[in-house]
């Protein structure tokens, strides 16, 4: 990402914290920045603005700056470089992780190689015999994806699904359902990025990938098919999710003349909704569908996996999974033969 793209992101984000609000700076702030990270805006070793210029340009204390830093920081969502200033941190695995793979899978071919030749063989006879050779079921590996509302991580799941080979599966649990103690069982944790660090906490040694996820594309479509002239209200059910909200309707709805954004806990919000003709509302917000006219309409903000971050993330990390299950179901077994 360029520093002006950086900029743009920014700008974007400045806009959407609303001083007016019942909402405190520091909270929205806190929001945008936040879930400018879990939705891509502002994406993985992105230079923050330092804590003055930030505080300058929206103007804030710098002090409310920093502490806004300091609790993004504490839930692993930033990180300070030393001599370079402050960044989006990058959950995401390593490269090395795929180039020691291949150093491996390199190695056994050469072991092969040279176990073929000594059984008199040659380089086209064991390629044939490779060739013929049936392949393995491959391992599956078992996803579980950890929201909030269980009815949208539900969704993602299935969105996730179709991104996996067969015999792979997704499941969707809430952070109250694992409370609880209903934890399937899994090889790997994902979630939206706001949710990593209670992730780590809740699973302990499981690996748990932080996720991007985007508006989906009948949100998309939805905002943009809003009559110009139409009075629109957004709502979102967590109140530091308001700038992101805001941002993200300004975007793929930019020929809207005004958005009024308000949390859920408004006062007076259902006389305010009675005038509008638009309802846009965050998901755990739903119920707000049921105080609507037969004339006024409503979208849900709802969100899908971004199929980028699945590709370039979760796609190695789950065929590592994968090659280091394989690797022990063959160790297990050769055990077994030898004792045996």
């Amino acid at each position: 990402m360029t520093e002006q793209d950086t900029d743009i992101a920014m700008i974007r984000i400045s806009a959407a914290v609303d001083p007016t609000s019942s909402v405190l700076m520091s909270v929205q702030l806190r929001g945008a920045l936040e879930y400018g990270i879990a939705t891509g805006d502002i994406p993985a070793n992105t230079r923050l603005p330092s804590v003055r210029r930030l505080a300058a340009k929206l103007n804030l204390s710098p002090v409310t700056v920093s502490a806004v830093y300091a609790g993004l920081q504490e839930r692993g969502h930033i990180e300070g470089r030393i001599g370079s200033g402050t960044f989006v941190a990058n959950h995401a695995p390593p490269p090395a992780a795929n180039m020691l793979q291949m150093a491996e899978f390199e190695r056994q071919i050469k072991e092969l190689i040279q176990a073929g030749q000594q059984l008199g063989l040659s380089r086209q006879d064991i390629a044939f015999r490779l060739s013929m050779t049936t392949p393995p079921r491959p391992t599956p590996v078992r996803v579980l994806f950890l929201g909030t509302f269980l009815g949208a991580t539900s969704a993602y799941a299935a969105d996730l699904q179709r991104y996996l080979p067969d015999g792979d599966s997704v499941t969707a649990v809430s952070i109250e359902q694992i409370t609880q103690g209903n934890c399937p069982k899994a090889d790997l944790v994902v979630c939206p990025h706001t949710l990593t660090a209670r992730a780590a906490r809740l699973f302990g040694l499981l690996p748990v990938l932080g996720l991007t996820l985007i508006p989906n594309e009948p949100t998309r479509i939805a905002l943009a098919g809003i009559a110009p002239d139409a009075t629109v209200a957004a709502v979102s059910y967590f109140d530091d999710f308001l700038p992101t909200l805001k941002s993200g309707v300004t975007r793929f709805a930019p020929h809207v003349g005004h958005v009024t954004t308000l949390p859920l806990g408004f006062d007076g919000l259902t006389a305010f909704l009675a005038g509008v003709d638009v309802l846009i509302y965050s998901t755990g917000a739903e119920h707000l569908r049921d105080t609507l006219r037969h004339d006024q309409h409503a979208i849900e903000y709802r969100h899908t996996p971004d199929s980028s971050a699945v590709r370039a993330e979760l796609m190695p990390m789950v065929d590592a999974i994968r090659t280091n299950a394989s690797r022990q179901e063959h160790r297990d077994e050769n055990n077994r033969e030898q004792l045996g």
